[in-house]
């Protein structure tokens, strides 16, 4: 990107000089890239650009010659003066975003949140909602730090460096040894693992506290004209793209609960000593008490986080500082007791078989299926309220996802804790290894990984069966072409890819039912033996036992491979751009959303980008009188559509939406119905001053909004032709791509439906349209 000189507004805010009265005709195209995120040049088509208004991170970029556009009111302009908004190293910039992905359960998590279905007039069900998805959000902070103890006081501390042929195979943990020295005590050797898993929460804090200074702290418009909250979605409020105090006192809860399983690791094992018979009668007194101020801080946080959700009817800039800052504190406290505790003098104490991480493990995963169940019951309940017959799942998307977030922490926690176990004991007979648990997790993949095969055999059938129907369409549609039965086979079976989208809610169903209905089999099977399933299976008939040995070891080895692969990619990422970039796509949708229901996930990117396009169209529609197009593609439709419901109606009525390959409503209206569902896509169209949509049917993501006219034209424009031309043109000498879902700029079409948005969009105010029904009020 060419970094040029910045263009300021006049100092007085108003017209830029030598704006007259010809300054009301000026038009601007504001240019929103989509996925994985482009140039400048590129997206102006133009290789001299300069910098308007930004910074590194996100900017505003025009050609080289239209930089004073707006003042230069005597030159003669064919269209609009384009303007792109860059905002792709929101998610894709360094490299250290790469590392996001070993928070992906957190952000999954924390979509669930905002697939609810919609509801109008059920408040307390609505709220009943988030505090389930926040409760499944803290579960999963809970278990990551658990699997954190379990590697580095349980498996380390406590059964390799307790044993001494483990820990002779690694020098390293010779001071940890009995006999060895001060710390060879079984509680110092926990008091001092415990440093591991404490400084995960402390890199987590200020991973969430630093992202959040860095992307979320971003002021909205705001202003009396938009204080009203009177639509159909929430997108509209003020507060929205705001959410300051929830995600501050959320990351106080989650790095208290955090500290506070760290501090459970490390005395419960010495209370457990303590309360044997003749054991010291003051430490167990002390161990009593510290275990009684550890269930006072968890109910603390739990209280914390069913306390409150978000605020969005205002910008909501209250810090609860006393909360905020006093109950981590109150938890590292504890944290230093349970430490102080674990290290005092026991003699005779011995670290023998493994810490009482099953039992934690265990309760864990019952929690997360109990929430889920809750959750889907709930989710019913809303659907059935207000039903949507577009919307995912008919209104459980919400919890198959969360289970899809509790099963991928189960996944990666059991993964760290086996090749831990692995590497630490070679001969995987010295110590006990891993809660039983995490292996019959673990034996549960390879059953679950067939049925996904046989999903995807399907999905191919089913791919092969509407390509057979399309190329009845291809040649319809492209008559009195010379016929090519390679041509046609090839437009025909991307067309069927593309349809396969939307199978995603089937997948999704399938996939999270199993994976429910095996974690509770491994549940069951753990609790009731209290053995692997290779020890559980001894003495059964020789194909059950077979069958349970190869579940177990290939489980343990694809539970393995897949974090190595998962660490793997980000390390490439880290290095390479290409690949960094893939992974950028991933956040594009995935980190849309605010952080409600978990403040360790990926940034939001739209809390910076959405006040960004807000302010811009603001300021110009102010300062010119001018008219606006707003342009976006793919994910910019969906930032270019959340602006647009956060302008003051004065801006608004001098805008146009020109949207294409847009996941409006294809994917977000049927996975996020209560925020962008019928009732809020038709508010939007009533809220602009129109609205035209472009589409193929060769795109995989983008697709119509299904919205009428209104006493214009309908919003969706026919599908365009892709490719433009079947065989060789005069126009197209050579065979014409099938373009899927980039490049809608290059159809002629595109330029046509910009030109005639431009021609509605009138110099004066127009007055507000009338659609014979009532609409939201500005």
């Amino acid at each position: 990107m060419e970094n040029a000189q910045q263009h300021r507004p006049t100092e007085d805010g108003g017209a830029p000089a030598g704006e007259g009265p010809a300054g009301s005709q000026a038009a601007l195209e504001l240019l929103v890239h989509g996925v994985g995120g482009t140039t400048p040049e590129q997206m102006l088509d133009d290789p001299r650009t300069v910098r308007v208004t930004g910074d590194d991170v996100a900017a505003l970029f025009r050609r080289a010659d239209d930089a004073d556009a707006e003042r230069d009111t005597g030159a003669r302009r064919d269209g609009p003066v384009p303007e792109a908004y860059v905002w792709c190293n929101l998610t894709s910039g360094n490299g250290t975003r790469a590392l996001w992905l070993l928070l992906l359960p957190f952000m999954v998590v924390n979509l669930a949140h905002w697939m609810r279905p919609g509801a109008h007039g059920r408040r307390r069900t609505v709220r009943l909602y988030g505090l389930l998805v926040r409760l499944t959000g803290l579960s999963l902070t809970v278990l990551l730090v658990a699997a954190a103890c379990e590697v580095a006081l349980d498996l380390t501390a406590w059964q390799c460096a307790g044993t001494p042929a483990c820990a002779g195979r690694h020098s390293w943990l010779g001071f940890l040894s009995p006999g060895e020295g001060w710390w060879g005590a079984p509680g110092r050797r926990l008091a001092l693992a415990a440093l591991v898993p404490a400084a995960l929460t402390g890199l987590l804090w200020f991973l969430s506290l630093r992202t959040w200074s860095a992307y979320e702290s971003q002021q909205p418009l705001g202003g009396s004209e938009a204080e009203e909250d009177t639509g159909p979605t929430a997108l509209n409020r003020p507060g929205f793209w705001y959410g300051r105090r929830l995600g501050a006192r959320l990351r106080a809860a989650h790095t208290a609960a955090a500290l506070l399983t760290v501090a459970a690791a490390v005395g419960s094992a010495a209370a457990r000593y303590d309360r044997e018979p003749g054991g010291p009668a003051v430490l167990a007194v002390l161990g009593v008490l510290l275990e009684a101020a550890l269930a006072t801080g968890a109910g603390t946080v739990v209280w914390v986080v069913c306390r409150r959700g978000r605020s969005e009817r205002r910008l909501d800039g209250d810090a609860d500082r006393p909360l905020v800052r006093g109950l981590p504190l109150a938890a590292l406290a504890l944290l230093a007791l349970s430490t102080l505790y674990a290290g005092w003098e026991r003699p005779g104490w011995e670290s023998a078989g493994r810490l009482p991480g099953n039992l934690t493990f265990g309760a864990l995963t019952f929690a997360q299926g109990l929430l889920v169940i809750v959750l889907a019951c709930v989710s019913h309940a809303l659907h059935r309220t207000d039903p949507d017959r577009r919307a995912a799942l008919r209104g459980l998307a919400g919890p198959a996802v969360a289970m899809l977030a509790c099963a991928l922490g189960g996944v990666m926690s059991g993964g760290v804790s086996q090749r831990v176990s692995d590497w630490l004991d070679g001969t995987r007979a010295s110590i006990p290894g891993p809660p039983v648990l995490l292996t019959w997790q673990a034996s549960v993949i390879p059953p679950l990984l067939l049925l996904l095969l046989a999903m995807c055999c399907w999905l191919a059938r089913r791919a092969w069966h509407l390509a057979r129907v399309e190329r009845a369409a291809v040649e319809e549609e492209y008559a009195g072409e010379p016929g090519d039965p390679g041509r046609t086979r090839r437009i025909a079976s991307v067309r069927a890819m593309a349809a396969l989208t939307d199978r995603g809610p089937r997948i999704l169903a399938v996939t999270s039912a199993a994976t429910l209905l095996l974690g509770a089999a491994a549940l069951a099977g753990a609790t009731a033996t209290g053995e692997t399933p290779d020890e559980a299976a001894r003495g059964a008939h020789p194909v059950v036992h077979g069958a349970a040995q190869t579940a177990q070891a290939l489980g343990s080895w694809l539970i393995g491979l897949g974090f190595v692969l998962l660490v793997t990619w980000g390390r490439r990422a880290y290095k390479d751009a290409s690949a960094r970039r893939t992974i950028g796509i991933l956040w594009d949708v995935g980190t849309f959303w605010p952080r409600a229901a978990h403040p360790f996930a990926p940034p939001c990117y739209a809390e910076r980008a959405v006040p960004d396009l807000t302010w811009r169209i603001a300021t110009w529609t102010r300062a010119t009188g001018g008219r606006l197009v707003l342009s976006g593609h793919s994910q910019g439709s969906v930032l270019a559509a959340a602006a647009a419901w956060q302008l003051p109606p004065s801006a608004r009525r001098r805008v146009a939406l020109l949207t294409y390959g847009s996941p409006l409503e294809r994917l977000y209206g049927r996975w996020f119905p209560a925020h962008f569902g019928p009732d809020a896509l038709d508010a939007l169209h009533r809220d602009v001053v129109c609205w035209r949509n472009l589409y193929r049917r060769t795109d995989p993501i983008g697709g119509p909004v299904r919205l009428p006219g209104d006493g214009g034209p309908d919003v969706d424009r026919p599908p365009l032709k892709d490719p433009l031309a079947y065989g060789r043109t005069a126009e197209h000498p050579l065979p014409a791509p099938i373009l899927g879902h980039s490049d809608y700029r290059a159809d002629p079409e595109f330029a046509e439906e910009r030109r005639r948005l431009l021609a509605r969009l009138r110099p004066e105010v127009p007055a507000p349209r009338s659609t014979g029904r009532p609409g939201p009020a500005a």
